[in-house]
């Protein structure tokens, strides 16, 4: 069975690491480099990334990273008071998981 990876700030802390899931801490800086290890390691079926983590990645180059890996990533909205995942980022996921373009309105 395929494991579950948190991709964390480092402000977050053992958060997710209470509960028994694998949790890295980082800053934005290591973001990039922490993806491609973990797209690498084939224990890691799903990455879920602190939406946080993502704001110096050139989104780009993030789709072709996640199109070539057979995993799953997930973005986790940030905390409250920080804006929420573009509409193209829901759409990313959806088409990923439905296998097809679905139009999202707000």
């Amino acid at each position: 069975m395929k494991e579950i990876l948190f991709l964390t700030p480092e402000d977050s802390g053992p958060g997710f690491a209470l509960t028994g899931v694998r949790q890295q801490t980082m800053n934005q800086d290591q973001a990039l480099d922490k993806i491609q290890l973990a797209f690498a390691d084939p224990e890691i079926g799903v990455i879920a990334v602190d939406n946080r983590l993502l704001e110096k990645i050139d989104p780009v180059r993030l789709r072709e990273l996640t199109e070539r890996w057979p995993g799953v990533l997930v973005t986790l909205p940030a905390p409250a008071g920080r804006l929420a995942p573009p509409v193209d980022e829901l759409q990313r996921l959806v088409q990923r998981v439905l296998g097809y373009h679905v139009r999202l309105q707000q």
